[in-house]
């Protein structure tokens, strides 16, 4: 089970850090990452981390401005939130899957398991 938290209503410029609980199995079990998705639109992949947190991959829009992290030992992920800009409005969902230790996946059909979405509002 997945639990994202930390979305809010920020100004475009101003920062935000978003995290994923998981509870279950221990987290290190999971490769891990952040969608996002706005309304009429598909879920696009933001961010992803390995099962050991050694490996990283960013999305193109997002890339220099965000970061994702993990700690095993408490079981969550991050996302910190950078510069944040009008465009990056959305609905964040955090996902986990069985993977392999230095992997991380890109698409969404890859994650067996969805939190509940948290919403990130960037204002002008």
């Amino acid at each position: 089970q997945l639990q994202a938290y930390g979305g809010g209503l920020v100004q475009a410029g101003e920062s935000l850090r978003l995290a994923c609980k998981a509870s279950g199995r221990t987290s290190s079990t999971y490769s891990m990452g952040w969608f996002r998705q706005v309304p009429g639109k598909e879920r696009e992949f933001v961010a992803a981390i390995s099962r050991s947190g050694d490996s990283t991959g960013y999305a193109d829009s997002v890339k220099g401005r965000f970061t994702i992290s993990r700690d095993n030992a408490k079981t969550t992920m991050y996302l910190q939130m950078n510069s944040l800009k009008l465009e990056d409005t959305a609905v964040y969902y955090c996902a986990a899957t069985l993977g392999s230790l230095n992997y991380y996946y890109r698409v969404t059909s890859a994650y067996a398991y969805w939190g509940q979405g948290t919403l990130v509002t960037v204002s002008s």
